[in-house]
């Protein structure tokens, strides 16, 4: 689905919404693991499988990226230029297991034009992640910088 371009003054809070679910392997935690989080939980079936959590989990951060991912293949605001400005409050909750498929639901929870800026404001959005059994894996609030829709 082909979102239109939209802009700060279209949007309203409450405005909710969520991606289509993907799945993450067991091969995609490990390649993640071994390049930017090495630790054996990411890395090793066996290890993991001796580990507090009992087998073989992906890193929180590689769920974020992928999060992001989903985030940017979805485009919920169309080609409208938007910029990352803070993540808050960012939890891992549960485990997040190879073959798990995760879905992505994002509400919008502030709309600020910006006080001294009159060609943007920010977007405040709470994201939450969960799996098949809709179990909550990890939450969190970004802020985004967006523009107002252009004067022609």
């Amino acid at each position: 689905m082909a979102y239109p371009d939209r802009y700060l003054d279209d949007l309203r809070v409450g405005e909710a919404w969520e991606g289509e679910p993907f799945t993450i392997s067991e091969a995609e935690i490990i390649a993640f693991a071994g390049e930017f989080d090495p630790q054996p939980m990411h890395l090793d079936p066996v290890a993991a499988a001796r580990g507090r959590f009992g087998g073989l989990i992906a890193s929180g951060w590689h769920v974020a990226s992928r999060v992001m991912r989903e985030y940017v293949e979805l485009a919920p605001f169309g080609a409208t230029p938007m910029l990352g400005m803070r993540i808050d409050e960012l939890c891992w909750l549960h485990p997040v297991r190879p073959g798990d498929a995760l879905l992505v639901r994002r509400e919008l929870v502030a709309v600020t034009p910006s006080r001294t800026r009159p060609d943007r404001g920010t977007v405040r959005t709470a994201t939450t992640v969960v799996n098949q059994d809709d179990v909550v894996v990890l939450t969190f609030f970004n802020l985004i910088q967006m523009p107002v829709r252009p004067t022609t």
